[in-house]
């Protein structure tokens, strides 16, 4: 299956501007309030986001972050731990150091004790003690159904790494690199998913982002081989996350696509127009967790694929 109706979403405690991810991050921006007025207005976001896709009949596991571990990032746990059909969980290593206290075995058993079976983990963080990164459903985009992985390299996504995951999932690596505009400089986007959303039928993807034209090339050809319906924003779209997008089950099997309503409201009538040709929009506004910490709707959800011991998946 390409997508889910369960998605994990971790609470924010200490949600604010973290200075050891904006380095590479040039979505964030310094807010000058208070950063117990930040997590606050962070959490109102969260709640508000998690209603919307309750009322949908998305099933979402809401687990807390916990306070004494100062994880300001923690709002986006689909960058250290993956779950897929098979049973597996894939940990992945962090480029900040404090990224690093959010992983959480206390997850793993919350899970089995709500019936979902793990058979196994792949672990790849003991490349963090060699300066490697790969953070999880941010810098890798699955194209499950045809088992291909798309990854946009940067600081925060090592090849060798990716090709690493792509020969363990069994999928086909595709690798390019994109960029952003930054004070007059081409510098690479941080995570593959604030440019490109691999859906059912179609893809959301900024391909202005992707300078070289054989990469850009190769996408497109990878993407229309197999069947997706191309839908392309702007750079300027994708500065409003228009790109980080994520395609979910809800009642009575409905397709959805979830982003943040300031990627909705950036999007044109044309693109909604296409969208809808698919499925509904499920938005929410996430000004605060977008300003500050650099990531949007995808990034906060962590898709659970795998099995349940009913036999329901």
């Amino acid at each position: 299956m390409q997508i889910t109706n369960t998605i994990l979403m971790v609470r924010p405690v200490r949600f604010r501007m973290n200075e050891e991810t904006a380095v590479n991050n040039y979505f964030q921006e310094d807010i000058d309030i208070k950063n117990q007025t930040i997590n606050l207005r962070a959490q109102q976001e969260f709640d508000e986001f998690v209603n919307a896709l309750r009322a949908k009949g998305v099933e979402v596991i809401v687990v807390d972050d916990i306070y004494e571990r100062d994880t300001p990032d923690s709002i986006f746990p689909n960058n250290w731990i993956s779950f897929h059909e098979n049973g597996t969980v894939g940990l992945y290593p962090m480029f900040a150091e404090n990224r690093r206290r959010e992983r959480r075995e206390d997850i793993l058993d919350i899970l089995e004790e709500k019936g979902f079976l793990i058979e196994g983990v792949i672990d790849y963080t003991s490349a963090e003690e060699e300066g490697l990164f790969l953070e999880g459903t941010g810098s890798i985009i699955m194209d499950r159904e045809n088992q291909k992985a798309y990854c946009a390299l940067s600081p925060r996504a090592d090849e060798e790494l990716f090709i690493e995951f792509c020969e363990d999932m069994e999928c086909t690596p595709v690798i390019f690199t994109a960029n952003q505009p930054v004070d007059g400089n081409r510098m690479p986007i941080y995570h593959t998913n604030v440019m490109m959303c691999i859906a059912e039928t179609f893809a959301v993807i900024c391909l202005d982002a992707i300078d070289d034209k054989k990469e850009r090339k190769n996408v497109v050809d990878h993407l229309k081989n197999d069947g997706k319906d191309i839908i392309t924003i702007t750079e300027v779209q994708e500065q409003h996350f228009a790109g980080n997008m994520l395609q979910v089950i809800g009642a009575d099997e409905k397709r959805y696509l979830v982003m943040s309503s300031a990627a909705f409201h950036s999007l044109t009538p044309l693109q909604l127009k296409a969208i809808n040709k698919y499925c509904e929009i499920i938005h929410s506004p996430l000004d605060t967790i977008e300003t500050c910490g650099g990531g949007s709707a995808r990034c906060m959800m962590a898709e659970i694929f795998l099995p349940r011991s009913n036999g329901l998946g």
